[in-house]
């Protein structure tokens, strides 16, 4: 039988989401705990991977485990398997192709910044105090919106066969004491988060136009975007599937 678990946790302590034979990440965590709860091996698929630092409000992954269980109580078990940095939120039952991965048709990432110094958004928040112009920034950030090549924005060691993404949604609005971008696309790129924000933090300080950002993406070239900003304030904040894949039971 194959499950959906959604998870989340902060990123502080792990190199990412993706298992790595000299480091720690989140799935390497749940695997553990997983299979100790079960006794027995079990592997999981996740709808994607974060990087070192990045925090996650609600991803997914699956995993296919043949007893029968039940949820609640496996949950709660597993809950306290786990780390306090990762929780499983719910565990649902998909058809048996369903896939965490391919089948996720939307991904929403929010990248926040403060713009005063906070002691209790250290790993939270990216501390940023220059002036922004935060209209200006939008105004380039609706550049981003439909189909595009967003190689001038991904890493340049990267497996993929495209560049080619779309944006749904993307935007700043400031929420409380941060001022948050949120993205929405069909997926992302390695580092395209982090490079779409550190270029229009320079469009908010003047340092480049709306044209000169429209040039960047039309260029395909990673070294004229802006930098990586730090991963401490980037979050994926969720994952939506087409509701065909669930089993109501």
């Amino acid at each position: 039988m194959r499950y959906f678990f959604e998870i989340s946790y902060s990123g502080t302590n792990y190199h990412g989401w993706q298992y790595q034979k000299n480091a720690t990440g989140v799935q390497e965590v749940v695997e553990n705990a997983l299979s100790k709860l079960l006794r027995e091996k079990i592997s999981i698929v996740g709808s994607g991977r974060t990087d070192t630092g990045v925090h996650c409000i609600q991803q997914f992954f699956h995993a296919d485990i043949e007893k029968k269980f039940d949820r609640g109580h496996v949950l709660q078990r597993l809950n306290a398997f786990l780390p306090a940095d990762i929780v499983i939120k719910s565990i649902l039952m998909v058809k048996p192709d369903a896939h965490a991965r391919y089948d996720a048709r939307t991904r929403v990432y929010e990248y926040r910044i403060t713009r005063v110094k906070d002691p209790f958004l250290i790993d939270r928040a990216f501390y940023f105090f220059r002036d922004l112009d935060v209209p200006t920034m939008n105004r380039a950030a609706a550049l981003l919106r439909g189909r595009h090549d967003f190689q001038c924005f991904s890493k340049v060691k990267t497996d993929v066969n495209h560049f080619i993404c779309e944006v749904m949604q993307v935007g700043w609005n400031q929420k409380g004491e941060l001022l948050v971008f949120t993205i929405a696309a069909n997926r992302f790129l390695r580092g395209m988060v982090r490079a779409i924000v550190g270029t229009l933090l320079e469009v908010g300080t003047g340092k480049i136009s709306i044209k000169e950002f429209q040039e960047i993406i039309q260029s395909k070239d990673r070294k004229r975007a802006g930098m990586n900003v730090p991963a401490e304030g980037l979050y994926l904040t969720k994952v939506k599937y087409p509701n065909k894949i669930y089993l109501l039971k």
